[in-house]
């Protein structure tokens, strides 16, 4: 197996504040490498190192000759107005064709192409950048958080072509049922360290434990060892005839090695408030259309939410989960129906951006404490932080300085101290790491107030979600059945029929550019309405056959994943989408004709 890279005797800080020194490691082709530590433990720094955007301090990396490096950032790496199409062919290796043929399976529609990045949502800004990637052909893939805003059936993808690639990949993730089933190496970044384990996370975890119990029992042998030479010294190092031996155990004792057990990293359980009295009834949605302006994004949702349970909303980008979630909160109108809260119901809101509305003038205690409920104590404020990994002068840093994870966490505070008997949170581990993520589970799993969740996280999505509300087709719906039934459905393709299909984004977003006009234009020529009913008429006919096709090829694929059923897969997919986008054609065309 050929090396791809080491770093030996690596060191970088800031300041005095050192991530980690005199680290070593190496990466060989085709490893599937998780990296994982706590949140400014160094790992994103340790990535810029990789790819030369950051040096080392001290130390050595060593690159294999020509190697290709491709890096999945965090941040956006494009001007302003630049196009899909055009971002993509920009240093790729592969022609548009082909990169069209591999977005297919990230879900990406024909007709994004011509669409400016900056219109698309986080989770298609990100499939983007991933097949931007791919166009260069790396030998080894950084991949910095790659599954934030995917939702499940991108993941899936994401996941399957993980399983599936030969090549070799570095990954940061907190999101541990991904990085199970996707990596066969950890490389954890920790308390100054860097330390490369061999096998899945489940064996990292049982090498970490063990490494830790048979430290401990060499450092209890040594202590008994020093004090025996301790005691020896005591008794006899006054007396001549024993002279000579005292001073020689002494020596002993000088030269004996210093076993450091370092503590375990923070992970407190994170302690909510207890939420203030409510009636029984949380909330009642009856007949409920929900959109923006003329654009109907759901319709007729109907549910009822009572006192304790804990919804997890899931679906497609783009399928109106944030629209919902929007509604819940108070921050969209509904356009038809009956939306009530029962008796002395708050609620607390966390949106995805909702860090980027802090007072950036304040201090992480001052940001805390100014959202905590009049009954909240100081101390409760002060655990809280200590549980989301703020403590002592961290308290005092200001807000503008926080890192993006930081800030989140801030964010999340907020809500969590406000004593709400009614939470929603859109996509609350994004940003966390593995410590928080899980103390965030385990208080949210116990938490007696109501909860309405949604996040890509498979691991939280199950524990904290006791009832599955699928929002699809413009409808949502609760679902008979369990987290992990839904998730085995979705990989089945029992319920949407295709994997990386998807209505178009801009139907949950509001400010993304409506695609009226170049429906228009190309169908310019079509006058006739009584053509465009026996069109339309002719397309919903053949839709069902089609999905029905989509299915079946994707039951293939996940059966037996060959290069010939994703081929297979690919095209029907492509048919399917060129069928749906003449059948909105024609019934837009038609709407307009009918209204004039």
């Amino acid at each position: 197996m050929s090396n791809l890279l080491q770093l030996q005797d690596g060191a970088k800080g800031y300041g005095a504040r050192m991530l980690f020194e005199r680290a070593s490691f190496s990466i060989n082709a085709g490893e599937h490498v998780g990296v994982i530590g706590p949140n400014g433990a160094g790992k994103s720094t340790l990535f810029k190192i990789l790819t030369r955007e950051e040096s080392l301090d001290a130390g050595e990396l060593v690159q294999a000759k020509g190697l290709r490096i491709g890096y999945l950032a965090q941040h956006d790496n494009w001007a302003p107005g630049t196009l899909v199409e055009d971002f993509l062919v920009k240093d790729s290796l592969l022609p548009i064709w082909e990169l069209k043929s591999l977005g297919r399976g990230l879900g990406l529609l024909e007709a994004q192409y011509a669409r400016p990045l900056d219109s698309l949502s986080g989770g298609y800004r990100t499939r983007v950048k991933l097949l931007q990637l791919l166009g260069q052909k790396p030998d080894l893939l950084l991949l910095d958080e790659p599954t934030n805003y995917l939702d499940l059936e991108s993941l899936l993808v994401l996941e399957n072509f993980l399983q599936e690639t030969q090549g070799a990949f570095l990954l940061i993730s907190h999101d541990r049922e991904f990085l199970r089933r996707t990596t066969d190496h950890i490389l954890e970044v920790e308390g100054g360290e860097i330390t490369k384990y061999n096998g899945s996370l489940d064996d990292y975890f049982e090498q970490k434990e063990l490494l830790r119990t048979q430290l401990e029992a060499r450092a209890a042998t040594q202590q008994e060892k020093r004090q025996r030479i301790l005691d020896f010294v005591s008794r006899f190092g006054a007396k001549a005839t024993k002279a000579r031996q005292a001073q020689s155990r002494l020596k002993s004792l000088a030269k004996m090695e210093v076993i450091e057990i370092k503590p375990v990293p923070n992970s407190a359980r994170i302690q909510i408030p207890p939420p203030r009295h409510c009636g029984k009834v949380v909330l009642t949605l009856k007949n409920l259309d929900l959109g923006y302006g003329d654009r109907r994004i759901l319709r007729d949702v109907n549910f009822s939410l009572d006192r304790g349970d804990h919804l997890a909303v899931v679906g497609v980008n783009g399928a109106g989960k944030s629209t919902l979630l929007k509604a819940l909160a108070g921050k969209l109108e509904p356009l038809r129906g009956e939306f009530r809260f029962g008796h002395e119901v708050t609620m607390g809101y966390y949106a995805q951006h909702v860090a980027e509305a802090l007072d950036p003038a304040e201090t992480v205690h001052e940001a805390l404490a100014s959202a905590a409920h009049p009954d909240v104590t100081a101390q409760q404020v002060l655990n809280l932080a200590g549980s989301l990994l703020f403590s002592g002068d961290a308290m005092n840093k200001r807000v503008s300085v926080l890192s993006g994870g930081e800030k989140s966490r801030v964010a999340l505070g907020r809500i969590l101290l406000q004593r709400s008997p009614f939470i929603v949170l859109d996509e609350p581990t994004n940003h966390l790491d593995f410590q928080t993520v899980e103390a965030l589970t385990e208080a949210l799993r116990d938490f007696e107030g109501t909860v309405v969740v949604v996040s890509h996280d498979r691991g939280f999505v199950g524990r904290v979600g006791s009832k599955i509300l699928e929002v699809r087709d413009g409808r949502a719906e609760v679902y008979p059945g369990t987290y992990d039934e839904y998730v085995w459905s979705v990989q089945k393709g029992v319920l949407s029929g295709r994997v990386g299909e998807r209505a178009s984004e801009s139907r949950d977003d509001a400010s993304a550019p409506r695609p009226t006009t170049a429906f228009h234009e190309r169908k310019a020529q079509s006058k006739e309405l009584r053509q465009l009913e026996k069109d339309v008429q002719k397309l919903e006919k053949r839709l069902p056959e089609l999905q029905a096709a989509v299915a079946a090829a994707n039951e293939a694929v996940t059966a037996l994943p060959t290069p010939e059923k994703f081929a297979e897969l690919a095209a029907r997919q492509k048919e399917l989408e060129s069928t749906e986008e003449a059948w909105l054609e024609s019934l837009t065309r038609l709407e307009e004709l009918k209204a004039n």
